[in-house]
């Protein structure tokens, strides 16, 4: 291995470790019903061996019922990716749930939930978020030649959007947005040129299959990058054993999906949305999806409350950068796929009837566009030409982490009656108090703030030296 190999692969693993870090140091509320329910249904199939809550259904507001028994009423993907954590965790500890009071606010039951949690989490989302911001990175390198601006692209969806705030919890927004990366750079790399890669068609067909099990309206957007891929490997000799072997990814990708309908429902035709409780919006057209509102769409992207404009401003320029892999004719395929994929991902979320997403900063069922649009602020970085306008946008990502770090440390899922949550409910209620959760702070006792000290002072270096390496690339 030559030196330069040995240095980018070094700069890789400092990106993980990063973004890693980053997201496993900080903690959410594992009293959140999205949360807890998901949760729930993970204790119950480690320790029982079936995924009936009925036990924890008065602890959360969020749940389906099919006759006698609850479930989870959600797609499972969360679930079964916190299995393996939960497993250990129970199998460490010796604790179940029969041992803690099954009350919300019982420092006992706090700790049994907020354990298993932060392992899921910490093993989960934050894994995947931080193998997306390696092949964002990647991904942004080969299109641009420019380390900056693929260090650019990789910050901007992991640390300075609420991509980080979601990765320490068990909702799927983070997850589904790396899985949408993950396949966009296995598409890209795997068809750049003659050479057959199938270990490449297989990790994008799981990537996508997965993502629906996730989130279900995954597969809209996903589609596009699957249309795209059919379209990238099409000229090659070898398409219709490609194009099997990512089908059989997606599939092997759905059978764990079959596997709980089966353990839950007895069948794999049921869903756990079809007996969802309590939240009537869900009957409007499809699963609550109608009609995209232009409204909406402005509230979900400019407006005060949930747009992401105001939590990640530096996506602001991320247009401007697909608009130029559009004019180049060898770019203009990813182009399109990952436009076409972004606005179908927010108009999934302008026709919902829940848009708002409850407890949420920033549009959390928007949050899957971030790696896409990661792809045009590196792009759009590498094009510009001036000292002046650069240190501007990267004041602009420095802004939008700083703002991201608020989030993801004092509350990314701020209540929805306030008008402007950054202020409100993140500085006023959480951090002017101190109340944040970091793992120095959870488990060995010391205060939110030297938790939040000893984060930036592992962070701030290895953030430093990655700008550094990528400044001299």
């Amino acid at each position: 291995m030559s030196s330069g190999e040995e240095a980018g692969r070094s700069f890789r693993v400092g990106l993980f470790l990063l973004v890693w870090f980053s997201c496993a140091w900080l903690g959410s509320w594992e009293g959140n019903p999205n949360n807890a329910t998901r949760l729930f249904a993970a204790v119950s199939l480690v320790e029982d061996g079936d995924a009936t809550i009925d036990e924890f259904a008065p602890l959360t507001i969020d749940f389906a019922r099919f006759g006698d028994h609850y479930y989870l009423d959600k797609a499972p993907g969360m679930t079964l990716t916190a299995l393996p954590a939960v497993a250990v965790v129970t199998a460490v500890t010796g604790v179940r749930s029969a041992d803690v009071p099954l009350r919300q606010g019982d420092p006992a039951f706090s700790r049994f939930m907020l354990a298993r949690q932060w392992a899921a989490t910490a093993s989960g989302p934050a894994v995947l978020t931080a193998v997306a911001a390696v092949l964002l990175f990647d991904l942004a390198l080969g299109l641009t030649g420019r380390a900056g601006a693929a260090l650019v692209a990789s910050l901007a969806y992991a640390l300075g959007s609420p991509i980080w705030g979601w990765s320490t919890t068990l909702f799927g927004h983070a997850s589904v947005a790396a899985l949408y990366v993950i396949a966009v750079w296995a598409v890209w790399r795997g068809t750049a040129d003659a050479q057959a890669r199938p270990g490449l068609a297989l990790l994008a067909g799981a990537a996508l299959g997965w993502a629906v099990v996730v989130e279900y309206q995954a597969v809209l957007a996903g589609s596009v990058i699957g249309v795209w891929a059919l379209v990238r490997a099409w000229p090659r000799l070898e398409r219709w054993r490609l194009i099997g072997i990512a089908v059989a990814g997606g599939v092997a990708a759905l059978v764990p999906l079959a596997i709980y309908n089966l353990v839950a429902f007895g069948t794999v035709f049921r869903l756990g949305y079809q007996g969802v409780v309590g939240w009537e919006g869900m009957d409007q057209g499809f699963f609550g999806l109608t009609t995209p509102s232009l409204q909406v769409l402005r509230e979900i992207t400019v407006g005060p409350r949930r747009g992401l404009l105001w939590v990640a401003p530096v996506m602001l320029f991320a247009p401007v950068g697909l608009a130029l892999l559009w004019r180049e004719q060898a770019t203009r395929g990813l182009a399109i796929a990952v436009s076409v994929a972004a606005a179908i991902v927010l108009l999934v979320n302008a026709s919902y009837y829940y848009w708002h997403g409850g407890n949420s900063t920033g549009p959390r069922h928007a949050m899957p566009v971030a790696g896409l649009l990661g792809i045009g602020l590196g792009t759009y970085w590498a094009s510009l030409g001036t000292r002046r306008e650069r240190v501007f946008v990267g004041g602009l990502l420095a802004v939008s982490m700083v703002i991201n770090l608020m989030i993801a440390a004092g509350d990314v899922m701020a209540p929805p009656d306030y008008k402007y949550p950054l202020k409100q409910v993140v500085w006023d209620m959480r951090l002017a108090h101190g109340q944040m959760s970091t793992v120095a702070s959870s488990w060995w006792g010391w205060s939110s703030w030297a938790g939040l000290g000893l984060y930036l002072a592992v962070a701030g270096p290895l953030l430093g030296w990655l700008a550094r390496r990528a400044g001299q690339a």
